[in-house]
């Protein structure tokens, strides 16, 4: 692998989890977080918030970017 397709790739991987970190934040607005924790305007409460957009962004991220790189290994199997 070539050290600019090194650096093209982690580009792709910043601004694919960038994009999905801004797409989990969006979408956790909507969910009633106040129903499973007992103050979500404490400290705790933000920092769990944070954690959890941070846990799915990974999730979601991870699963996007392994999705396209098994994709572009198929032409590999022939």
């Amino acid at each position: 692998m070539m050290v600019g397709e090194v650096g093209q790739q982690a580009v792709v991987h910043i601004f694919v989890t960038l994009f999905v970190l801004v797409l989990v934040w969006w979408s956790l607005q909507s969910f009633k977080f106040e129903l499973f924790v007992r103050d979500p305007a404490s400290p705790q409460g933000r920092v769990l918030y944070v954690l959890v957009v941070v846990a799915l962004t990974y999730a979601v991220s991870q699963f996007l970017l392994d999705y396209v790189n098994w994709s572009l290994m198929l032409q590999y199997l022939f």
